[in-house]
């Protein structure tokens, strides 16, 4: 009689709950302790710089030369290296980036394809040292794209200085330089010159020397300074470069002067070299070579473009607080057009003033955009794109490359192992500048260029993280496949972004712990880990479960509708809905109910909701009957399977 009282008392209705197959196990996406370390006096619990936050820096003299016969640059190079950490440096380490052009190159194998074209590298005259005053020929050694500088002397702790004078040339790659090159147009070849100099490793309290190959898929990671540099060329030539030119007179003619004058207060383009004047000798003064001298000041590194064949214009960009900047354009004559290049310095000045007024103020005194093959990269203050880039690709690739001044050359991430802190980050701004620029004249940009089709952005992820062979988005950034690349380093940590903005903290408490984070880490070095801890105690929020999920691993999401029915048979009592979560991952839910006689309703779900069920029943106070429950109706969320995201209420 025991015995049949307790299997008595066990049983139960059975409900449509009971025979849900879920994969979901909340324990393991909510389980404590995400953050493995401990704040330090480096780098703040609060995802804050530490009251003892260091880190090096390098200026920069720089004076080169092109020699367009032989395709060469030459230069010597003056870096005065600070170092401001707790330890005195027996050696130093500098990036040769150069390098990965050579025939045995590291990166001719990491893809397994290899380069068919190559140059000799950096081809190294003479590397010295200078400490107090004293010169000293000193050991290095060359390992791929890394130079090392073995002193004879320790670089001392907490403010030891040392100059490092280098001599050198190397042969500028043509088309296959993919970020750095030359090509042909029909008044001239253009040059793009990026990644010219021996620059720096970073030294810094996470990694110590950050001396990661350049492999050309990974970008870069770098120490800001003070930038003094002079290029000579041709005197036809005309040179674009990051920073403000200090030499105008020396370089322009008086009307191009002029004209810039012009342009600093103008908001619509100014002509400074038209089509007609490209071909036109007077429009270069009349020398055989020109030096241009530009300065840049606080910046990571600077890069240029060099040709006979540009036709130049410019306008002003208005900043808050009444500040001010110029937004130039140079391209060639093939590159003009009304809906072509015409538009390059409107979609560039238009950009930077939504960026600067949303986010962080454009910092430089000039923003270049520079017409070539290289066809979509960045650097402080000049961006090159693609000579035959028009319309809204033209808007969306300038709007994204001058956008990485603000991740990574502002906010100074470390780019070769985290993709996703630049390209991510970056792209996220993008999404709301082409909502904004010119009253969304090129939205949407949710798919485009970093998703594989058009839709909802949320469903185009979905091929993704239900891909086995797929990289998380903490993957390496050199260690994500070309296949992988858009998706797992643009697409899916802006889309990530968007999430946290609109479904999870809303978009005022996001933006607040967005902004901090960029102040605080304006013009230094955050690791993953400052992000994570910032946007948490900025927005307030507790997002280990979302980290985790979508960072650390590609969970999948699929939350179910499994029943729909009135509480006792009666509409006027209300409708009772049983939703189950099925596989890993957890969002907070929009729920939408469509009445028989018309109209809507909807309700959220908290991220809670899955804290410890796999499903649950909730009641919608409702007295009218119901034809249609439908979650997350706005495809906001990547749900793997839609078809369980309906019910029709019989």
């Amino acid at each position: 009689m025991l015995f049949a009282a307790s299997v008595n008392a066990q049983k139960h209705q059975t409900t449509a709950a009971d025979t849900v197959t879920s994969n979901y196990y909340a324990p393991d996406l909510f389980k404590p302790l995400f953050h493995q370390q401990k704040g330090n006096e480096f780098h703040s619990a609060n995802g804050n710089p530490g009251p003892k936050y260091w880190q090096n820096r390098a200026d920069y003299i720089l004076k080169a030369k092109i020699d367009t016969t032989n395709k060469t640059l030459s230069a010597t190079e003056i870096i005065t290296y600070t170092n401001n950490s707790p330890e005195d440096l027996g050696y130093l380490w500098l990036q040769l980036d150069q390098n990965t052009y050579k025939s045995d190159a590291r990166s001719n194998y990491f893809t397994g394809l290899g380069a068919t074209q190559h140059t000799n590298g950096y081809q190294l005259a003479s590397v010295q040292v200078s400490q107090n005053g004293k010169i000293d020929k000193v050991n290095y050694t060359v390992t791929d794209t890394r130079l090392q500088i073995r002193l004879n002397k320790d670089l001392a702790a907490n403010g030891g200085k040392i100059n490092i004078l280098i001599t050198y040339k190397y042969t500028i790659p043509g088309s296959f330089g993919n970020r750095t090159d030359y090509t042909d147009t029909k008044n001239g070849k253009i040059y793009e010159i990026a990644q010219w100099y021996p620059r720096m490793c970073v030294y810094d309290d996470s990694q110590g020397w950050d001396t990661l190959p350049f492999l050309g898929s990974g970008e870069f990671y770098c120490e800001y300074g003070d930038f003094d540099y002079e290029v000579t060329v041709p005197g036809n030539m005309i040179v674009a470069g990051s920073g403000e030119l200090v030499n105008s007179a020396e370089v322009l003619t008086p009307a191009q002067i002029s004209r810039l004058n012009a342009a600093r207060n103008s908001d619509k383009t100014v002509m400074i070299r038209t089509v007609a004047e490209v071909t036109d000798p007077k429009s270069r003064p009349a020398k055989a070579e020109l030096t241009w001298h530009f300065k840049m000041q606080n910046t990571r590194d600077v890069a240029f473009g060099a040709s006979a064949a540009y036709v130049w214009d410019a306008a002003k960009v208005n900043l808050p607080n009444n500040k001010t900047s110029l937004a130039m354009s140079v391209y060639p004559v093939e590159s003009a057009g009304t809906d072509k290049w015409d538009r390059a310095t409107e979609y560039l000045k238009k950009s930077i003033e939504y960026f600067s007024q949303k986010w962080f103020v454009y910092p430089y005194p000039v923003a270049i955009n520079e017409a070539g093959i290289a066809g979509g990269m960045e650097y402080p203050g000049i961006v090159f794109d693609g000579i035959t880039d028009s319309g809204k690709d033209l808007f969306w690739i300038t709007a994204h490359e001058i956008g990485h001044n603000w991740f990574p050359m502002i906010v100074g991430s470390d780019e070769r192992r985290f993709g996703w802190m630049d390209e991510g980050f970056n792209t996220f701004i993008d999404i709301y500048a082409s909502d904004v620029v010119n009253h969304g004249e090129f939205a949407p940009k949710r798919d485009g260029e970093y998703a594989p089709g058009g839709g909802y952005p949320a469903d185009e992820i979905v091929p993704i993280i239900s891909d086995p062979d797929a990289p998380v988005i903490m993957t390496n950034a050199d260690a994500v496949p070309e296949k992988y690349r858009h998706p797992i380093v643009y697409f899916k940590p802006a889309l990530g972004l968007v999430l946290l903005r609109e479904q999870i903290l809303g978009k005022d408490r996001f933006d607040y712990a967005f902004k901090n984070y960029i102040q605080k880490w304006a013009y230094k070095h955050p690791q993953p880990e400052d992000f994570f801890r910032s946007m948490e105690n900025g927005a307030g929020e507790d997002l280990a479960w979302f980290w985790r999920g979508w960072y650390l691993n590609n969970y999948k999401l699929d939350i179910a509708l499994i029943e729909a029915k009135y509480i006792d048979k009666n509409a006027k009592k209300g409708l009772q809905i049983t939703i189950a979560n099925k596989e890993q991952m957890a969002m907070p839910l929009t729920i939408e109910v469509t009445f028989k006689n018309g109209g809507q309703s909807r309700m959220q779900l908290p991220v809670e909701t899955w804290l410890q069920n796999r499903t649950t029943t909730i009641s919608i106070p409702t007295t009218k009957e119901v034809s249609e429950i439908k979650l997350d109706p706005d495809h906001a969320l990547p749900d793997i399977n839609r078809a369980n995201n309906v019910i029709k209420v019989k």
